[in-house]
């Protein structure tokens, strides 16, 4: 029996991590930003927002919860396979995982990334991740399957909606208040190489059409490149000032579509920059929550599972895109990343 052939014997929860105290800050920016073409000014902005929350980001404690509600989803599933979590950036690393995981006896394991979106630094960059993690590890490290992106799932879909006509009743709001999607920014060299904008229009489309809303855009936050890189936009602070400026905002629904836990960036982007934008025009803004442990979301998590494990043939997604595939394609999400020359070499 080959590798590949193996059944699978565990799971595990992929993520970003994120530093647990003040002493963790910069030793994580400096993994997250290492070979990156990112100012250090913007790493030095970046460590003042940990700051203002005592230096811990909530992700890893949003990751235990998630990975807790899994244990129980796959409890009353019959999903009988031990789960861990590994993170790229920061404790647990990939390596301690997967070599927890050899010594447990794991052989093949399926994993979900708390990315819901195709690109480089959302999917393949993780996949090269644990291929090196592997590496160190050794003979003996568990293969690990990526499961499909989610972003058209039911499980996925209908609780961001339920969650956006709450916020909506928040601000007083009907079909006609301005619906504000939000995603991570990526640079265009990037965007242009994969599926994310095209996922995210989709999953934004579906949940306005699930709450009625008539008027909604996609815009983008947490950029962090150098000024002169393209990357997507508009920026959603942007997007506030230009709309009320054309058109005065009374009301506001922001809905971070882009990801999946109420982490660093959706508190100091959304509820922090965004917020005080509002506040100082007189706009009425609601933020959406993020799926979070919503049950549907994850119980979205075990039945993705129990696609690849065979156990159904049901492969749910809603709109004009169906079920994402199963394996990438070996040019899925490539990036070379394009470092821009100064200007007196560009003349």
């Amino acid at each position: 029996m080959s590798d590949h052939e193996l059944p699978y014997d565990s799971f595990l929860l992929v993520s970003f991590g994120g530093p647990e105290g003040p002493d963790e800050v910069m030793p994580f920016l400096e993994n997250v930003l290492r070979g990156k073409n990112v100012p250090r000014e913007r790493m030095l902005e970046v460590a003042e927002h940990y700051k203002q929350f005592g230096g811990v980001s909530p992700i890893n404690s949003q990751n235990r919860a998630l990975l807790a509600a899994i244990r129980d989803q796959f409890n009353v599933a019959g999903i009988e396979l031990p789960t861990y979590w590994g993170n790229r950036n920061w404790h647990p690393l990939f390596a301690d995982t997967l070599r927890q995981m050899r010594d447990d006896g794991c052989q093949r394991t399926l994993a979900f990334f708390t990315s819901m979106f195709s690109c480089y630094s959302g999917c393949r960059q993780y996949r090269e991740d644990i291929i090196r993690a592997r590496e160190e590890v050794g003979p003996g490290a568990p293969i690990v399957d990526k499961l499909r992106m989610g972003f058209n799932h039911p499980g996925f879909i209908e609780p961001m909606a339920d969650n956006v006509r709450h916020a909506v009743r928040q601000v007083g709001g009907d079909a006609r208040t301005p619906l504000l999607f939000t995603a991570h920014s990526i640079p265009m060299a990037m965007a242009t190489n994969c599926d994310y904008e095209k996922q995210l229009r989709e999953s934004c489309r579906l949940v306005a059409e699930a709450t009625g809303a008539s008027k909604w855009d996609l815009v983008f936050q947490s950029r962090s490149g150098p000024p002169q890189q393209p990357w997507l936009e508009p920026d959603v602070c942007d997007w506030i000032k230009q709309a009320d400026e054309m058109k005065k905002l009374s009301a506001l629904v922001i809905a971070p579509i882009g990801f999946v836990s109420d982490h660093m960036e959706v508190l100091f982007d959304l509820d922090e920059e965004a917020a005080t934008v509002c506040e100082q025009r007189d706009i009425r803004m609601a933020r959406v929550p993020t799926v979070g442990t919503d049950p549907r979301f994850v119980t979205m998590i075990g039945q993705l599972v129990q696609e690849r494990m065979g156990a159904t043939d049901r492969r749910l997604a809603l709109g004009r895109l169906g079920p994402w595939h199963d394996v990438c394609p070996a040019d899925c999400c490539l990036y070379t990343p394009q470092r821009p020359r100064p200007a007196a070499e560009a003349s």
